[in-house]
């Protein structure tokens, strides 16, 4: 017969007090396991290769929110970066000090960097790590195109507006990353000597002056020397057990792969060269397609590029002035002036186009990049003009004028009418004067489809 517990007290109480004491386990786990960063969980790694750009900017944001949505124990940051924007960086950074997850920056492999921008992003994770042989620093600002700020010995051939701007930079961006020094109890006065001075420092002195926390060899010693420090995030302490987590990677997706390459200006100078060389050719060659077909992807491909980069229009329009001088160079004879200053152009306007010092540290390589690639589009045109300039001196071989000056035999007598052989074929033609059968003659104008002959004095072009 059924029976419930009123029918047994001891049952009822001994399911009361099973129930009481899994309340109080519940209750407790918060207090075990604060924030759930325990070694049950995982972490998730991502790694930054190149440039700090709107691309790899938002990978690291997206990295953030997916390690918060999925709980995370930590965020890895493997890092290896010249630089990039600054507004890419603040967008890291500020993504990185509001994160609800713990965030570990590594700079890695051996031979790797940190700098400028990516000095920001180390200094601002909670814990910081390099490899042996890496180095961090150099955060001065410079333009894209790769001019610098003030120089130390008094600023010789910069403008009196380059010299605000860059002042402007360096103060903004020395009063940023002390904030940031300050907010992770790393060295303030280094890192604002790095901004200003462009100072850089290995991976041990980096250790020594506080700038970072670890040095080690793998990511598994980095690990294991973060178990058990204790860091704030979202304004509380958590205290990190990433013993034997399991490692999960993020990685970028198409798109950011794409948008990440097209960010490099070194990339962006090479699509629009090659674009302008492509359109050169199908120009001076029309119904070759394949090169104004490639051109054009080029240049749409830098189209996306400018939309990342921040340009200046005035290095722009010197390349295209370039192209245009190039072109001109085949119809004047300029005596090769003309082909020199589109040379000219392309090298100034190269170095010009990305000049924004107070929106990026990136820099275009001008004897790497920039030199070989206005030499080879140079040297392409160079080969264009001189054989179209050899061309005007080569006598016609083709059309109706072509036949003036060619020498055919008289097939009947000429008074002044009659017929001549001439390249194969038999020609109507009227003779300046009475010409027997048989005797050579010469073509001196074309009439219509009648030629004009006088007396040959010459055979040898007879056909």
């Amino acid at each position: 017969m059924p029976h419930s517990y009123k029918d047994n007290p001891r049952s009822f109480r001994s399911a009361f007090n099973g129930l009481a004491v899994l309340g109080v386990i519940f209750c407790l786990l918060p207090a075990l396991f604060p924030n759930g960063a325990t070694a049950s969980g995982h972490l998730n790694v991502i790694t930054i290769e190149g440039s700090i750009n709107p691309a790899s900017a938002d990978y690291l944001i997206e990295a953030l929110e997916v390690s918060e949505r999925d709980g995370a124990v930590a965020l890895l940051i493997e890092l290896d970066t010249p630089g990039g924007l600054v507004s890419s960086s603040q967008d890291i950074i500020k993504a990185m000090l509001n994160a609800e997850v713990p965030t570990l920056v590594y700079v890695t492999p051996r031979g790797a960097w940190a700098a400028s921008a990516g000095m920001f992003v180390t200094i601002s994770a909670n814990l910081a790590a390099m490899t042996p042989g890496s180095s961090i620093g150099a955060a001065h600002p410079v333009s894209i195109g790769g001019g610098g700020g003030p120089s130390p010995a008094g600023n010789e051939g910069e403008s009196p507006a380059q010299d605000v701007s860059m002042e402007k930079a360096e103060n903004l961006l020395a009063s940023y990353v002390e904030s940031i020094a300050k907010h992770r109890n790393r060295n303030v006065e280094w890192v604002v000597d790095a901004v200003r001075d462009s100072v850089a420092v290995d991976a041990e002195q980096a250790r020594e002056l506080g700038v970072i926390d670890f040095v080690v060899d793998s990511r598994a010693e980095f690990l294991e020397l973060a178990t058990g420090r204790e860091i704030e995030v979202a304004g509380e302490p958590v205290t990190l057990d990433l013993k034997g987590v399991e490692v999960e990677r993020i990685e970028m997706t198409l798109l950011q792969s794409i948008f990440n390459f097209l960010a490099d200006p070194n990339v962006a100078v090479i699509l629009l060269l090659g674009g302008l060389m492509g359109l050169y050719i199908e120009f001076n060659n029309p119904g070759l397609i394949l090169p104004g077909a490639a051109g054009a992807v080029c240049l749409v491909l830098t189209g996306i590029a400018l939309q990342i980069l921040p340009f200046d229009w005035v290095g722009l329009i010197l390349i295209l002035l370039g192209l245009g001088f190039l072109i001109a160079e085949i119809f004047v004879t300029s005596f090769g002036l003309l082909f020199a200053a589109g040379i000219g152009c392309f090298l100034l306007g190269g170095t010009m186009v990305f000049e924004q010092p107070d929106l990026s540290d990136l820099s275009v390589s001008f004897w790497s990049v920039l030199v070989p690639a206005v030499l080879g589009l140079g040297a392409f045109s160079g080969i264009v003009v001189l054989a179209l300039g050899r061309s005007l001196f080569v006598e016609q071989q083709s059309g109706v004028d072509e036949m003036i000056g060619l020498v055919g035999t008289a097939s009947t007598a000429l008074s002044p009418e009659g017929k001549v052989f001439i390249r194969g074929e038999y020609w109507t033609v009227e003779a300046s004067e009475s010409i027997p059968a048989g005797e050579d003659v010469e073509v001196i104008a074309v009439d219509g489809l009648k030629l004009r002959v006088k007396r040959a004095t010459d055979s040898r072009q007879i056909f």
